[in-house]
């Protein structure tokens, strides 16, 4: 008798990888969000270096609202992440906000590499495709003049908080 371990015949269904959406020896089944997805890609994507946020400038815009409503989920960890999960694949989008100065085709390399190795290990998916568009470079400054505006127009100069009195 031989062993064919991982080897299947011919006509023969392949095995799922571990994680995913599969039978787990008569035991169960396990299935996994596209929202659980989203959140170990968009973790793995913000780690790597040259990236500064993720989202274009609408998701940014309507999540720095989100996140000053009360309840409103700050920090959303999936802006910029659309997912598609399949039973044994997945495949995801990235909007990505690149740091000036880095060479975004690297960026993006790096980006792709840490998303694929996330995804693959945490949840056993095999990761058939990573599509990143960058939506925008971060220039040095950039934050600074934001907040300032911000503070202006909501009366909030300066850090202190209160109705702005006008003379």
């Amino acid at each position: 008798m031989t062993d064919t371990g991982n080897v299947r015949s011919p006509g023969s269904p392949p095995q799922p990888p571990p994680g995913g959406s599969r039978p787990d020896a008569g035991q169960g089944k396990t299935t996994v969000a596209d929202g659980v997805v989203a959140k170990i890609a968009g973790r793995a994507a913000r780690e790597v270096a040259g990236v500064h946020t993720l989202g274009g400038g609408m998701s940014r815009a309507l999540g720095a609202v989100r996140d000053r409503v009360p309840g409103g989920g700050g920090g959303d960890v999936t802006r910029g992440v659309k997912v598609e999960v399949g039973e044994r694949q997945a495949a995801l989008d990235l909007e990505v906000v690149a740091e000036y100065g880095v060479p975004i085709p690297e960026v993006a390399k790096d980006v792709r590499a840490s998303v694929v190795e996330a995804v693959e290990r945490l949840v056993g998916l095999e990761v058939v495709e990573v599509n990143i568009a960058v939506k925008d470079v971060h220039l040095p400054g950039e934050d600074d003049e934001e907040d300032e505006d911000e503070g202006r127009e909501s009366g909030t100069a300066g850090g202190t908080t209160g109705p702005r009195r006008v003379a």
